[in-house]
């Protein structure tokens, strides 16, 4: 069995410090279900991630703008209300306009398959649904994300 790499990078300020993946969890629109955010956002902090959660009911301004704030290495989208179409692309949209289109996004919710296709041709880094456990998303996360800062 082989230990899964952590979600840190040596950032070469201190000698042993380590700098942890910091995603942004969010919920975009009018969708007031929040309880497969809050799951994912536990699971990556479980698994040393720091994670900022801005809960419900968020414009994709307010979403790049704590991103932009927190320094977010990553952006993670629940949505299950339909609107993935329109928001998703406007958060990708303003990240290129604020010179942080290297902060990669994911989604995860209900997403129809031709959606998903359309919105990763569009720049989104992966898709996940219903189908997808919490082990596969961290996985993923783990294996992914690296601090931006590092990656230069």
């Amino acid at each position: 069995m082989t230990a899964t790499p952590a979600p840190y990078a040596d950032t070469g300020h201190a000698k042993g410090q380590a700098q942890r993946v910091r995603v942004v969890v969010a919920k975009p629109g009018l969708d007031g279900h929040d309880r497969g955010a809050k799951v994912v956002a536990r699971a990556l902090r479980d698994a040393g991630m720091e994670v900022i959660y801005t809960g419900l009911r968020q414009t994709p301004e307010q979403i790049v703008h704590t991103a932009l704030e927190e320094s977010a290495d990553a952006i993670g989208l629940s949505l299950l209300s339909g609107a993935h179409m329109e928001l998703v692309p406007r958060v990708l949209k303003l990240l290129v306009e604020n010179d942080a289109a290297d902060v990669p996004v994911f989604c995860g919710g209900i997403i129809p398959p031709g959606d998903a296709r359309q919105l990763v041709d569009l720049g989104v880094l992966r898709i996940f649904t219903s189908r997808d456990s919490l082990d596969e998303i961290v996985g993923w996360a783990r294996a992914t994300l690296r601090p931006l800062e590092v990656m230069g």
